[in-house]
């Protein structure tokens, strides 16, 4: 009996990206029944949306981030019946046709809920754009991931995960709030804490540009920080950090953070950048600063 797929991707104005991406889905040799996309751009993406039969388009008039358009395209590709909803970026691409075919073939062989594969940076097949921690430092080497085989309870969401239907009535869906940034460690959060089976197979992967130079490290291979390379995306990051540390009372993020970034900002003597941090990270701490986009002054 076929396993019903439906993808949950979300876009915003990159329609030659979107456009590689659904040929790529509708090229596995796993079928996929229908792609619910939200489209959150100022440049509506239909005309990329209609060459595909089976794309589900959803125009949304107001930015939702990705959290907010991962979450309606998770909810419309749930009430489609499908038992798996892979979560897709729109800048991602499945790495080979096989990609869907080797993460439903694992999830089956290992119980999961659950399942993630590697994501490695385009044109740099060797290189994972999101660090792991092996040992306790932090790795972009796809080698590394590979002799492990399986990451148990890790994996970076959601691009590329592969997710049951169910496990959304038992954590919910990605929090809207979060607009960008911290929706997935969220996510992740509440699936181990749900005792949702889950996990990371390095036998196949998706390419999604990387974010090799966000990674300051501070003091050794062992503590660093991550500084996006953008104000609006620090803002969101920093406070989102802030949030989830109050949420889920992480008193061991709290003392990375504020021991991390006082070190980088005081060794690149950086008062500005300090305090656009304290104030981000602050608004989180205090459950501060959740808006709509057009009233976050950008």
């Amino acid at each position: 009996m076929t396993v019903r797929v439906a993808v949950a991707a979300v876009t915003f104005n990159r329609h030659k990206e979107l456009s590689v991406l659904l040929d790529a889905i509708n090229a596995q040799s796993a079928a996929v029944d229908t792609i619910c996309l939200v489209d959150s751009g100022t440049e509506p993406a239909r005309d990329v949306a209609a060459r595909h039969a089976n794309v589900d388009y959803v125009r949304s008039e107001a930015n939702l981030g990705g959290a907010g358009g991962f979450a309606l395209a998770a909810l419309k590709a749930v009430a489609s019946g499908a038992k798996w909803v892979w979560m897709m970026d729109d800048d991602a691409e499945p790495a080979d046709p096989e990609c869907l075919a080797t993460l439903l073939r694992e999830a089956e062989a290992r119980d999961l809920e659950a399942v993630v594969p590697l994501v490695v940076a385009p044109g740099h097949p060797d290189r994972l754009s999101f660090f792991f921690r092996l040992d306790g430092k932090v790795t972009h080497d796809r080698a590394q991931l590979e002799k492990v085989g399986f990451l148990p309870n890790d994996g970076h969401f959601f691009n590329g995960a592969l997710i049951r239907s169910d496990v959304f009535f038992k954590v919910g869906l990605p929090d809207m709030r979060l607009f960008i940034r911290g929706d997935e460690v969220d996510f992740t959060i509440r699936l181990r804490k749900a005792g949702i089976r889950f996990g990371t197979v390095t036998t196949t992967a998706i390419t999604h540009p990387h974010a090799f130079s966000e990674t300051k490290h501070v003091f050794g291979a062992r503590w660093h920080v991550i500084v996006p390379d953008s104000a609006f995306k620090r803002y969101y990051y920093y406070r989102n950090r802030g949030y989830l540390i109050r949420r889920y009372f992480r008193v061991k993020s709290l003392v990375a953070d504020v021991g991390g970034y006082l070190g980088y900002f005081a060794q690149r003597r950086d008062l500005k950048g300090l305090l656009a941090w304290a104030s981000s990270f602050s608004k989180g701490l205090r459950a501060k600063g959740f808006a709509p986009l057009e009233d976050q002054k950008f």
